[in-house]
């Protein structure tokens, strides 16, 4: 994105980080269980389909996050699309230094990878490929197993906020 000699790197970057707001998503936990069996999860709105055959998806994370090591070493990791009433399970899993598991319920799913209870929809993956672009990391996930809750509204996030609908 060009941008004239006077305005600053910072600005360019909020500006581009404001319009990149204007896209609704929805709202992900992305878990994993470590080599130690630490578990480890953190939410994220950069999640997108990508085949149908084979079925394949993806999401990305900062290479300087503290869970990059676990995700892009380990073999298999959960996409857990949040429901319109985990919103403040989605700001705990985005809090750093706390345990973010504490006093939530999840089974074992595929590969040893937490799935959360009570999400609208969750896929389980195999870690199938990863990319480095920018500063962040591509993952492509090959979907094991995947199921959703019928009737579940999804939460919504945008603009910096989250929504359970969009404001008209």
């Amino acid at each position: 994105m060009p941008k004239p000699n006077n305005v600053s790197d910072a600005l360019v970057a909020q500006q581009f980080r404001s319009a990149l707001g204007m896209f609704a998503t929805g709202v992900t936990i992305i878990t994993a269980r470590g080599p130690d069996g630490n578990l480890v999860g953190l939410t994220a709105n950069s999640f997108n389909s990508v085949s149908l055959s084979p079925q394949l998806v993806l999401w990305s994370l900062g290479q300087k996050a503290g869970a990059m090591p676990v995700f892009s070493t380990g073999s298999h990791y959960a996409i857990n699309i949040l429901a319109a009433d985990q919103k403040e399970l989605a700001q705990r899993f985005a809090t750093r230094d706390i345990d973010r598991f504490a006093g939530v319920s999840f089974r074992e799913g595929v590969g040893g990878a937490p799935v959360l209870d009570g999400v609208a929809a969750v896929f389980e993956c195999s870690n199938r490929s990863q990319y480095e672009e920018g500063d962040h990391v591509i993952f492509v996930g090959e979907v094991e197993s995947c199921s959703w809750r019928e009737g579940a509204q999804p939460l919504i996030y945008h603009g910096g906020r989250y929504y359970t609908e969009l404001p008209i």
